[in-house]
């Protein structure tokens, strides 16, 4: 693949993820639970882990995280946003690089990580256990919504083929 093909795709990646998190945020939470979303920005994610590889995907995790923090959030967001998108991210290229798994459940392996990963930074920032009472919650609410950014995802790897 051409750089400047690759830098543009990866460029657009980065932009999605942000646009994706930001409406995300403008939407109420649909449970009681704290930490539960979508994350529809992984769509970007896994996209790009897919489509570019592993370090092109952690760029996009890296700017959607960094960007939204500066605008719309602060220090601590930042970290939770970090720790949850470093595991996940991880996780992911892990299971992916078996090629055993499809991206649904590459997918889910990086919602549930995800929230590990925040429930874990949680732990250490607030210095308490406490938090870990969500964690069934979390997992739930990861393996749901990593189902369907798998479903989306795996659709847009096999309908828009980034090598010409």
């Amino acid at each position: 693949m051409k750089k400047s093909r690759k830098v543009t795709v990866l460029a657009l990646c980065a932009s999605l993820a942000m646009v994706l998190s930001y409406v995300e945020s403008l939407f109420p939470a649909f449970v009681a639970v704290p930490g539960v979303k979508l994350g529809l920005a992984n769509i970007a994610v896994v996209f790009a882990l897919y489509s570019l590889g592993f370090w092109e995907a952690g760029v996009v995790s890296l700017v959607r995280a960094v960007t939204l923090a500066l605008l719309f959030g602060n220090g601590a967001s930042l970290l939770y946003s970090l720790a949850g998108a470093c595991l996940s991210l991880a996780g992911m290229a892990a299971l992916k690089k078996t090629g055993l798994f499809a991206p649904v459940s590459v997918s889910v392996a990086g919602g549930v990580l995800h929230n590990l990963g925040q429930i874990a930074m949680a732990c250490l920032l607030l210095e308490t256990n406490v938090i870990f009472y969500y964690l069934p919650y979390l997992i739930l609410s990861g393996t749901l919504a990593g189902i369907a950014i798998g479903l989306l995802a795996g659709y847009l790897v096999r309908r828009i083929p980034i090598d010409p």
